[in-house]
């Protein structure tokens, strides 16, 4: 059984064909970070354009490469939300004009849960050996949350950010910084060239017994500390970027192990757009508790 698909929750178009035995066939991603860069950010109008533009040619070239013809999809599945409303249209369309043309069913998919199951495919194989329960953090652009998972459709949100999401506040530093866009990205490339105990940010929630996050005082912290230092230099970019990972990564261990001593799970998926960025997954994978060990997956 093959099952093709489509993301289009935000900036990106995503296409994905996957077989129940063999696991992902194939994977592409169309950005246009370049164009988007031009106006250093997301308007939802060029977004939705570009992804009626992509979506079809993406689709015959991936066809192509397999050398699959669309009739051997049996399913077809799109995420509905949540996302950009204009861009959730453009992949949910476009999936249900091919379920309809094809005959085969087609069914939304929560952009959460895609994320917090994702860790169960790695490359080809699908991660049989992984089971519930397990604790997910999820890390994006737009969402910061805990979830305890105990099966499919059995979640729990345990913990979430009462103000701005990860990902989101990464783009926020990034502009302090007149990092152009794509801003996270390229602030990772600054920390790693920065110098550690230079400055000492704040780590909002790291104290308080629960499993919320809060970014917006780092956020407002920074950006006084910049608007204080007088002909702010590259380095002292780099410094910044590096505290503010280092603060960061700080608050998301603590917040791991504080799920980890609340709920006695010790199996932990990590998914999300931020979960790519190795400075945060190499610091929490080494994190460790007396007699027990932690079991990461991203």
């Amino acid at each position: 059984m093959k099952i093709l698909g489509i993301e289009t929750s935000f900036d990106d178009t995503c296409i994905s064909i996957i077989d129940d035995k063999k696991g992902i066939l194939i994977n592409k991603i169309i950005n246009n970070n370049k164009i988007y860069n031009k106006y250093n950010g997301i308007i939802p109008e060029i977004v939705s354009n570009y992804h009626i533009k992509k979506i079809d040619k993406l689709l015959k070239n991936i066809l192509l490469k397999l050398n699959i013809n669309i009739k051997k999809i049996s399913l077809i599945s799109y995420t509905c939300g949540p996302g950009l409303i204009s861009s959730l249209s453009i992949g949910a369309s476009y999936a249900k004009s091919l379920s309809y043309l094809l005959k085969i069913p087609s069914i939304p998919i929560n952009h959460l849960e895609g994320h917090l199951l994702s860790p169960m495919i790695n490359n080809n194989n699908i991660k049989k050996k992984i089971k519930f329960p397990f604790i997910g953090l999820i890390i994006s652009g737009a969402n910061t949350q805990l979830i305890k998972a105990t099966n499919f459709d059995n979640y729990k949100i345990i913990g979430q950010t009462l103000d701005n999401a990860i990902g989101e506040t990464y783009d926020k530093i990034a502009k302090l910084l007149n990092i152009n866009y794509p801003g996270a990205k390229k602030l990772v490339y600054y920390s790693n060239k920065g110098k550690n105990n230079i400055y000492n940010f704040p780590k909002p929630l790291i104290k308080k017994d629960n499993l919320n996050f809060s970014f917006s005082g780092l956020i407002t912290y920074i950006n006084n500390l910049i608007k204080k230092i007088k002909n702010i230099n590259i380095q002292d970019k780099y410094n910044i970027a590096k505290e503010f990972e280092n603060s960061i990564i700080k608050i998301l261990q603590n917040k791991i192990l504080l799920s980890i001593k609340k709920y006695n799970i010790y199996n932990i998926f990590i998914s999300g757009g931020v979960s790519i960025n190795n400075n945060i997954i190499k610091n929490i994978i080494k994190l460790k508790i007396k007699n027990k060990k932690i079991f990461f997956y991203s």
